[in-house]
This record gives structure tokens, C-alpha cells and sequence, in this order.
């Protein structure tokens, strides 16, 4: 018997990168997964495509995650059609990048409100579909502890944030065995930060292991949270970061 097995999961952001990962790793622990896109409708009928292929129910549902109407009613969505919400993945996420001096206040109100705001109004969203012992799982980065570079002010405050909430959250749903934990990725071969890019070498200086991590790696951290073996873990912060931050 698999872990998740009967569960259903709603990953925020799921149609690429981390949360696609994470999508097909909760099917194959026996989830079944909606996801949330913006754009890519395409990638995220692929992610679709291989949860329904594990004998998972799927579904991905156009939001944009700083819509907190949009964002709102795909939580309900989801629930109302796979039958509930047992695991709530919030990991949708930008990343403007520049300088106090070059950052617009556009982006910096962008970043607060589809990396953090959004995490309150699913939350929010979610706890009405939660049953006691349900999961929440924010995906924040090593960026919110240490700036190591120029240009990150908007993404490091963001996800320093995102840290308070999902503390507060495990105090405020403790009595329900809901547990909030942060799983925090440090450099990650993604669209978004791929290992042949810009900053590849800057990151891989910091790391003990040498390598960024895939998304698969986080993937097995949420998985393994998610499940009953994450049932005592909450108002916590894991790391996995390759030892970027040690």
C-alpha cells in the first residue's frame, strides 16, 4: 500500500519544475493531484497526462496565484472535484531579480503577493477542506536565511516570510493534527534556475555536494512529509539545499 494512497493533493504552481515533480511524486505515492498553472496549459496537461497514467484522478486549473479570487476558487475547485483536500502544496513562485536601486515597486508587490500573500489565501482556502491531520507544505528557499548575492531583495524577503506564516499556521491548526511545515530547495535545475545557467557557478561554489539539486530531490522531501510518516513534523523548516547553507 502506498502512503498517499485514497489521499488528494492540490500543488500550487505544478505544471513545471518542482511542482510538476512534486505532482507525479505524490500520484505515485497512490495521491490523487490537481494542479494550478498561470500560463503553461500545455505542460501542465502533460503533468495531468502522467498522474492520470498511475491510475490517479487529475486535473489542472488555470489560476494565476496573485489573483487571490482565482487563486480561492481553484482551491475549492480541486476539492469539489476529486472528493476533498487532504494535502495542500503551495508552491507556486516568481523571481524578480535586481537591485534595491533597479527593483520595481511592481515587482516587489508582485513577489509579496504570488509568494506570500498566496499562501495565506490557499491556506485560507484549504483549511475548509482539511480534515484533522491534513497537510500543509510551503515550498520557501535557502534565499529567505542568506543573501549570497546582489539583486534578491524582492525573492529573499518573500521567502523569509513565507517561514513566519507556516510557523503561525502549525499554531493556529495544531489542534486539528494539521501539520505546516516549509521544505526549502536551495539551487535547483529549473526552468526558472537551470544548473547551465548565469548564476549556476555562484550557487555551485556554495555547495558541498557540487551539483544543484533536481526536483525529484525536493520531491521526496514533500512526498515523505505529506505522508503518515509527517504526521509529528510541523512548524518546521527542512532544507535541502546540498549544503548551500551549512
Amino acid at each position: 500500500m502506498a502512503s498517499l494512497d485514497g489521499k488528494v493533493a492540490l500543488v500550487t504552481g505544478g505544471s513545471r519544475g518542482i511542482g510538476a515533480a512534486i505532482a507525479r511524486k505524490l500520484a505515485a505515492e497512490g495521491a490523487h493531484v490537481a494542479v494550478t498553472y498561470e500560463r503553461a496549459a500545455s505542460r501542465a496537461a502533460e503533468v495531468v497526462a502522467s498522474v492520470e497514467g498511475l491510475g490517479r484522478k487529475a486535473l489542472a486549473i488555470q489560476a494565476d496565484s496573485g489573483d487571490a479570487d482565482a487563486l480561492t476558487a481553484a482551491v475549492h475547485q480541486a476539492a469539489e472535484a476529486l472528493g476533498g483536500l487532504d494535502v495542500l502544496v503551495n508552491n507556486a513562485g516568481v523571481f524578480p531579480h535586481g537591485t534595491v536601486e533597479e527593483l520595481s515597486l511592481e515587482d516587489f508587490d508582485r513577489a509579496l503577493a504570488v509568494n506570500v500573500r498566496a499562501v495565506f489565501v490557499a491556506t485560507k482556502a484549504a483549511v475548509r477542506h482539511l480534515p484533522d491531520g491534513g497537510r500543509i507544505i510551503t515550498i520557501g528557499s535557502t534565499l529567505g536565511e542568506r543573501a549570497p548575492r546582489q539583486g534578491l531583495s524582492a525573492y529573499a524577503s518573500s521567502k523569509a516570510a513565507v517561514v513566519g506564516l507556516s510557523r503561525a499556521f502549525a499554531r493556529d491548526l495544531g489542534a486539528r493534527g494539521i501539520t505546516s511545515v516549509v521544505v526549502q530547495p536551495g539551487p535547483t535545475d529549473t526552468d526558472m534556475n537551470p544548473a547551465d545557467g548565469p548564476r549556476a557557478a555562484s550557487a555551485l561554489a556554495l555547495s558541498a555536494i557540487g551539483r544543484h539539486a533536481a526536483p525529484e530531490d525536493l520531491a521526496a522531501t514533500v512526498a515523505h512529509v505529506a505522508g503518515p510518516a509527517g504526521a509529528f513534523i510541523t512548524g518546521s523548516v527542512i532544507t535541502v539545499d546540498g549544503g548551500v547553507n551549512a
